[in-house]
């Protein structure tokens, strides 16, 4: 597995959007019982902050101490630098599993093997992600040129799992036909460029190039933004969910 974020790990603990609780409510009545989650690559704790508000204790992980050094701690998450595909944990531990934003990183068949290994059998694996946000057409415009024409070919060949919208992934549990979610939020401008910056093509970018490439587009995004103190933001969920 890739680790793309821990450079940039405190901003992402800022400027990451979080998903709706209607999401979450849909998940949880799937169960039969929550007693134990499994959020892998947990990155900043965000999901598992949530499922600790329901579950009796989360076992939360990430390849990158960075981002754990980020998350929340509460008494009944554990949280943990593991892959994907190894977990310290029993056979048939957890009620719940969840990935968000982070499954096109996976070695598939890996993450599946632990999947199967460790999930209860009337447990659920949730896969869970988002796309690129739209604002409006003037600002959509200048971010689609920063994410195509500029970081086109930086963004890391499993990107096109998100713009796929993950339905490429292989999937191979029995399969649960899910609603349409989507995050909404409301951004200044500087939560705009605070976001981009968090960009895994744009820290390749930085890194080949030793710019940022915010420092082409800064100009032309705060044109399109233009006078609004702040605008709504709509990002579309992706999500697969699997017994």
């Amino acid at each position: 597995m890739k680790d793309n974020f821990s450079t940039q790990a405190a901003e992402y603990a800022i400027y990451r959007p979080t998903y709706p609780k209607e999401l979450y409510e849909y998940l949880f009545s799937l169960l039969k019982s929550k007693n134990v989650a499994w959020d892998c690559a947990t990155g900043n704790g965000q999901v598992a902050r949530e499922l600790a508000l329901h579950f009796e204790s989360v076992y939360a992980t990430d390849i990158s101490e960075q981002q754990i050094n980020q998350a929340l701690k509460l008494p009944n998450i554990i949280y943990k630098v593991e892959s994907s595909d190894h977990t310290e944990v029993a056979a048939k531990t957890f009620d719940l599993i969840t990935v968000a934003q982070a499954i096109h990183w996976f070695n598939f068949e890996a993450f599946y093997t632990e999947v199967n290994r460790t999930l209860k059998h009337d447990g659920i694996l949730a896969v869970i992600g988002y796309g690129v946000m739209f604002i409006d057409k003037k600002v959509d415009k200048a971010v689609h040129k920063l994410y195509e024409d500029i970081l086109g070919k930086y963004w890391d060949p499993e990107r096109s799992y998100i713009e796929d919208g993950y339905k490429t992934i292989p999937f191979p549990f029995d399969e649960i036909a899910t609603p349409h979610f989507e995050m909404k939020t409301t951004w200044n401008f500087n939560q705009l460029i605070g976001y981009l910056n968090t960009w895994s093509a744009l820290q390749h970018y930085k890194k080949a190039n030793d710019r940022n490439p915010l420092e082409y587009m800064f100009t032309e995004l705060k044109e399109a933004w233009g006078s609004d103190a702040e605008k709504d933001v709509h990002f579309p969920i992706l999500l697969r969910i699997g017994r």
